[in-house]
C-alpha cells in the first residue's frame, strides 16, 4: 500500500534495472524489499550487507541528499553505527529522483513502550543525544530545530481532522501549554530529529545504530527528546531525562514536539502506515497522561 498520495511506485525490477545501468556489479545480487514502516523511502535488500533506498515521494529527496552529505562526516563522531552511503544513483528507467546504496545494518526496532531493556536503553540513548550535541562542526540547521512556534499550523489542522477520534480538548490544551514555555535560548547545537522507534536498532536489547537522518542538523535540542514517550515507561523516562539534565522548558518543548509529530502523523497514516499510526496513538496516550498526573 502507497503512504503518499502522489507516491512513486517502486519495486524489485526497477531496482534491477537501476543496478544494472549505473552499478552493474551488484545488479545480479539477490534484491528484496524490507518492510518499513519508514514514511520518506522504500527500502530494498541488496545481497546480505547491502540496502537501496529510493525516496517514495518528491520531499524526501533533500533528506536522502542531506544524508549523502553528512553521514560521512558525523559517523565517526557518533557512539552507534549509523548507514554509511556507498554510492549515489542518479534518475533513470523511469524513476525521477537520486537515489542511493548504503551499508545495511544488523538490529532491530525496539518495542513501542518499552521492555525490560528499557532503563539500559534509555542510558544508551541519551548517550546517542549527548553524541549530537558534542558535535564541533558547522552545520545546517534543522527544522525540527526549530521553534516549536513552527508547528502550530500543522498541529491544529491536525487537531481539527481529530475531532471525534481522540481527546481534542485534552490535546489543545496541552499543545496550547507546550507552546507557552520558553524557547531555546543557547546557541544551536546538533541533533538527528526523528528519534522514533522506527529509527533506532537493538542488539541484545541495547542501542547498536541509528538510521535516517534526513532531517539532521542544527537547532534547539527537544526534538530529540521524543523517544521519551515512544519507547520509554515512565521509570526510564525518568532516567532518560536525568542522564541529559534536561532542564523543565527543554523537557516541556520535548514533549511539546512528540505531542505535535503524533498528532499530525495519526490522521495521514492511520490508513497507509498502521505501525506509524500506532507509534503516533501511543505517544499521545503517554502525553497526556504525564500531564494528567
Amino acid at each position: 500500500m502507497r503512504m503518499h498520495a502522489d507516491e512513486v511506485h517502486t519495486d524489485v525490477p526497477l531496482v534491477r534495472r537501476l543496478l544494472g545501468e549505473q552499478f552493474p556489479e551488484w545488479a545480479q545480487l539477490p534484491i528484496r524489499r524490507v518492510a518499513s514502516s519508514g514514511t520518506d523511502n522504500a527500502l530494498y535488500r541488496l545481497g546480505d550487507d547491502m540496502v537501496v533506498r529510493l525516496p517514495r515521494i518528491h520531499w524526501a529527496v533533500a533528506g536522502l541528499q542531506r544524508e549523502i552529505e553528512w553521514l560521512p562526516r558525523l559517523a565517526p563522531l557518533l557512539p552507534v553505527s549509523v548507514p554509511v552511503p556507498l554510492r549515489d544513483g542518479d534518475p533513470g528507467e523511469g524513476y525521477p529522483w537520486a537515489w542511493a546504496v548504503y551499508e545495511w545494518l544488523p538490529g532491530l526496532n525496539p518495542p513501542i513502550g518499552g521492555d525490560g531493556n528499557s532503563v539500559a536503553l534509555a542510558r544508551d540513548l541519551a548517550g546517542l543525544v549527548r553524541g549530537f550535541q558534542g558535535i564541533d562542526l558547522a552545520g545546517p540547521s534543522s527544522r525540527r530545530g526549530l521553534p516549536l512556534a513552527s508547528q502550530d499550523e500543522w498541529t491544529r489542522a491536525a487537531l481539527s481532522e481529530l475531532q471525534g477520534t481522540i481527546d481534542t480538548a485534552a490535546a489543545t490544551t496541552a499543545w496550547e501549554e507546550a507552546l507557552s514555555t520558553p524557547e531555546w535560548s543557547r546557541p544551536p547545537v546538533w541533533l538527528h530529529g526523528d528519534l522514533f522507534p522506527a529509527n533506532l536498532l537493538v542488539e541484545k536489547g541495547r542501542l547498536s545504530a541509528v538510521i535516517d537522518f534526513a532531517l539532521v542538523g542544527t537547532g534547539d535540542p527537544a526534538c530529540d527528546l521524543i523517544a521519551a514517550w515512544s519507547l520509554f515507561p515512565p521509570a526510564a523516562r525518568e532516567v532518560f531525562r536525568a542522564e541529559l539534565a534536561v532542564d523543565d522548558a527543554t523537557w516541556a518543548r520535548g514533549r511539546g514536539w512528540a505531542l505535535s509529530l503524533a498528532l499530525v502523523a495519526l490522521p495521514y497514516y492511520r490508513d497507509t502506515n498502521p505501525g506509524f499510526a500506532a507509534v503516533a496513538r501511543h505517544v499521545l496516550r503517554e502525553v497526556l497522561t504525564e500531564l494528567a498526573g
